[in-house]
């Protein structure tokens, strides 16, 4: 199974994103379940954040990891905008412990860039990673101008992770974040990584991805995640209610495309020529 460096950590490339759960009681437990199978098929990443569900997802992690070895996991939390102060950061991100379950994450994102001085609230988050209360921090959404303005920051170099949409339907990101990032070392974390209902099914009914599954006796989701993983430095982290599909989902780790897979799927779903916005969640 492809792995990804995080800090000091090496985790599997493919997680379990959480958005959108926990928000039915009719399929909350298939949900507990689908995050319980997926960790049982090698899934260590966990994403989440305050804002899914207002707290209901992190809930729903905390159902979910009960009875897991916890320094087998590593959970991602996010705090949002208006809680990334220095008044407030520590409460909002002792809420989210409290929700999970868990004494500390292993990375804690801001979530997306909002009014609070850049400055402050990376202190804040850096003055977390000293009390112990997360083990890395990261951030969220932010584009080359964002990431640039970062790194001008004291110790800012130690940035973890930034989480972006990418998959192979978007790739904005590729026209100059993602080779920014990667001359860097700096870690993607692929949110939607098999695109938002599969773009009305363009990428799996797409004949490309179906003839490189058929090669690897593989699902086009599969495929798709396989794509998003490739550089050796990305964590895709779908999400799915479903645990079959959420174990598929993880075992595609497993598989790597050729080169000449990659090239066709270049020419059918083929790089940004301009600057494209990011489209954030």
């Amino acid at each position: 199974m492809r792995e990804v460096t995080i800090g000091d950590s090496n985790v599997p490339s493919i997680g379990l994103g959480t958005w959108h759960m926990g928000d039915n009681t009719a399929t909350r437990e298939t949900e507990i379940k689908a995050l319980k199978d997926g960790i049982a098929a090698g899934a260590r990443v966990i994403d989440t954040a305050e804002m899914y569900g207002n707290g209901r997802s992190e809930r729903l992690v905390g159902e979910a990891i009960k009875g897991t070895n916890r320094d087998e996991l590593f959970i991602i939390d996010k705090v949002l905008p208006s809680n990334a102060s220095a008044s407030r950061l520590e409460h909002s991100l002792d809420t989210s412990l409290k929700q999970v379950g868990t004494d500390y994450f292993d990375l804690y994102l801001y979530h997306w860039r909002g009014a609070i001085p850049l400055s402050e609230t990376i202190l804040t988050l850096q003055q977390m990673q000293t009390k112990g209360k997360i083990k890395r921090w990261g951030v969220s959404n932010f584009d080359i101008s964002d990431m640039e303005e970062l790194l001008e920051l004291p110790n800012a170099d130690q940035v973890a992770a930034n989480e972006d949409l990418y998959n192979l339907g978007s790739r904005g990101i590729e026209y100059s974040l993602l080779p920014w990032m990667r001359e860097r070392k700096i870690p993607l974390i692929a949110y939607t990584p098999v695109a938002a209902g599969d773009q009305r099914g363009r990428l799996t009914a797409d004949p490309v991805v179906k003839q490189i599954a058929a090669n690897h006796s593989a699902s086009a989701w599969q495929i798709i995640l396989a794509w998003a993983i490739r550089d050796g430095n990305t964590i895709a982290i779908p999400q799915s209610n479903d645990p079959k599909h959420t174990v598929d989902n993880v075992l595609a780790a497993n598989i790597t495309l050729t080169a000449n897979e990659l090239a066709q799927l270049d020419v059918q779903f083929p790089k940004p020529s301009s600057k494209q916005p990011l489209d954030m969640r």
